[in-house]
């Protein structure tokens, strides 16, 4: 199994990630995960924060020569805000974080509590997630988030989602502070946000991530907790502020008759480069999972993220020691922070993809997952040639 733990605090030394049971024979490059960390760090909104810290990961184990080795690997981002040591307790609790429950479940002060659940700790996610894209990207799959909307601004894509490659859709995501794939709309959701930034208020959005040229058949419908679109569901759901995600379609399934909901499909000549084998669909109503599994489609989840609790106008709450009503704590924090979300939902996609490739095809090396690769599709052509079901 392809697993990770991070570990870290958000003042403290450093975030780390151990990823086990990642295949030998993958070249790994810091360069590329330094990438995906700084762009985590990006995005119009960001506060002060992001000025201090400068991420880089370091490899301390289970790489030779840049190569995986198949041991665990463990990846390290060093703080340079470190000072969790002198920084003070507080006893007004913000609504909307961990501070109050986490305090009273742990039996002890906010502080620890806040520094744990920051969304510091998404940079052990995206450090882990890009370490799974050197994976995929071996193997030819490709994945790609963006930003969908921020606040009441939606930020529709200006090319064709069904027919853009993932190169076309980066080259111009890339183009744009929010990460968006509309760059007319970016300037109303720069507005929203300075507004949300000047009133003392924060924004929140949605964001999605594709992810091209994944094999028909990872993930399965035999038991619930293998189920890939639950496995996504839940690494999604668990990044900091995510409230609601939705696979496909979503929740505008709910809203359309069955003839409109789901995805014909059709036999057609392969085209180049596909893994569908001549299966085709018109449409992608199911995200590209049906039962559980992928079906030779584009995947394609989504998130929403509330607005950052922590607000410089803030919300009322109370003292733990007085009882008093009073404003709760202020921490440095973001006026919008949906970009950075993108960024590590895209990541976090990456790794349970990357988890269902290595459960699907064998683990040891990335030789081996190629040969196996290969030969599902070769059976899998030769099946479909036969009518062999």
């Amino acid at each position: 199994m392809l697993t990770y733990l991070t570990a870290g605090e958000s003042h403290g030394k450093g975030v780390a990630a151990l990823v086990d049971g990642f295949p030998a024979g993958v070249t790994l490059k810091a360069d590329f995960i330094n990438q995906e960390l700084r762009r985590r760090q990006g995005g119009y909104g960001r506060g002060a924060r992001q000025a201090i810290e400068t991420d880089t990961v370091e490899f301390l184990t289970g790489i030779l020569h840049e190569q995986s080795i198949g041991a665990p690997i463990l990846l390290w981002v060093k703080n340079r805000d470190y000072k969790i040591e002198t920084m003070p307790e507080l006893t007004r609790p913000r609504p909307g974080h961990a501070d109050l429950t986490g305090a009273i479940k742990y039996n002890c002060g906010i502080r620890p509590i806040l520094e744990r659940s920051s969304a510091r700790e998404t940079t052990g996610r995206v450090a882990a997630g890009a370490l799974a894209k050197l994976l995929l990207r071996a193997l030819d799959i490709d994945v790609v988030g963006y930003v969908r909307s921020v606040g009441a601004v939606t930020l529709e894509p200006t090319l064709d989602l069904n027919r853009a490659s993932s190169q076309e859709l980066k080259q111009l995501r890339d183009q744009s502070e929010l990460y968006s794939l509309n760059l007319e709309a970016d300037a109303e959701g720069k507005r929203a946000i300075d507004q949300a930034k000047s009133n003392g208020d924060t924004l929140g959005g949605v964001v999605e991530a594709r992810v091209y040229n994944l094999p028909i058949g990872l993930g399965t419908h035999a038991q619930w907790s293998r189920k890939l679109d639950g496995r996504l569901a839940q690494a999604i759901a668990a990044i900091q502020a995510i409230k609601g995600v939705e696979i496909g379609d979503g929740f505008a399934l709910a809203n359309s008759p069955g003839s409109m909901a789901h995805d014909e499909i059709f036999w057609r000549t392969q085209e180049s480069g596909t893994r569908s084998l001549g299966i085709a669909r018109d449409t992608n109503h199911a995200g590209g999972i049906e039962g559980g599994m992928t079906n030779g489609a584009t995947l394609v989840a989504r998130a929403a993220m509330k607005p950052i609790p922590t607000l410089r106008k803030p919300l009322r709450s109370f003292d733990l020691q007085t009882k008093e009503q009073v404003e709760a704590s202020f921490e440095r924090s973001d006026a919008c922070a949906v970009s950075a979300a993108s960024v590590v939902v895209e990541n976090v996609v990456a790794f349970e993809v990357a988890a269902a490739v290595v459960e699907k095809f064998g683990g040891d090396s990335l030789t081996e997952i190629k040969a196996r690769l290969q030969l599902h599709q070769e059976n899998i052509a030769d099946r479909l040639a036969r009518g062999d079901f």
